[in-house]
């Protein structure tokens, strides 16, 4: 039986309770937004897809707009009169100085040459802003796991996780690693301000008994999330 994202919610909460102090990855992630938006922030959703964290931020955000590479995924959009272009991340239709605030919803181990997308990045940022990225850990087990059995993911997704294949890309993981977010940062003029390591025992948890050796293994064993912000200048 598939391993559905309610499953998985509901393992998260059985070892949020052994660890009181953990916060999933998404909650992480959305906790750094808040507090870096501001009541005249310019917000862009790169990779934005069908919807994400502009819908729990709702009215926080005095603008925003998004740009995907899928057309489909565009068209279905949660959120009907949010602003959102098809675009590639290393090519944005927008002036430069444009945003205080690039959000990147695992759109980093998608990306084929990352320092072209940093550099657009930096280009279409003011003075002083930000990137607010959350991506696979290249080095966690689930993402070794991801690359080993690639040739066989049009097959296991579905059965797995109950995800379609079309909602499946392609990835590199080029951006994934802490030294690498480091890098490509200082080599495009920013800075990596802040970044969490979030672990989740949830994604090889397709029965108890594996959820209790995940659990295990989280202890061990490189986290699966990397949750950050780069900072320009």
């Amino acid at each position: 039986m598939a391993l559905t994202l309610e499953k998985q919610n509901r393992y998260r909460t059985q070892y949020r309770k052994r660890r009181p102090s953990w916060q999933p990855a998404t909650e992480v992630y959305e906790g750094l937004i808040r507090a870096a938006l501001r009541p005249h922030s310019a917000v862009l959703d790169v990779g934005c897809g069908r919807g994400g964290v502009l819908e729990q931020l709702g009215e926080a955000v005095a603008f925003a707009c998004g740009v995907d590479a899928d057309l489909a995924s565009l068209r279905q959009h949660r959120l009907p009169n949010l602003p959102r272009a098809e675009a590639l991340s290393d090519a944005l239709p927008f002036r430069a100085a444009s945003f205080d605030l690039i959000l990147c919803s695992w759109l980093f181990e998608h990306l084929k040459a990352p320092q072209r997308t940093f550099s657009e990045f930096m280009r279409v940022l003011r003075p002083d802003g930000r990137v607010i990225f959350i991506t696979p850990n290249a080095n966690s087990l689930v993402a070794i796991l991801n690359r080993v059995l690639r040739p066989l993911q049009r097959y296991l997704v579905p059965r797995l996780y109950g995800r379609a294949e079309a909602d499946t890309f392609p990835v590199h993981y080029r951006a994934n690693t802490p030294k690498r977010l480091m890098r490509l940062a200082e080599r495009v003029g920013g800075a990596l301000e802040q970044l969490r390591r979030v672990p989740d025992p949830s994604y090889l948890a397709f029965t108890p008994l594996l959820f209790r050796l995940s659990c295990a293994l989280a202890e061990i064993t490189p986290p699966v999330h990397l949750v950050g912000v780069i900072r320009k200048g």
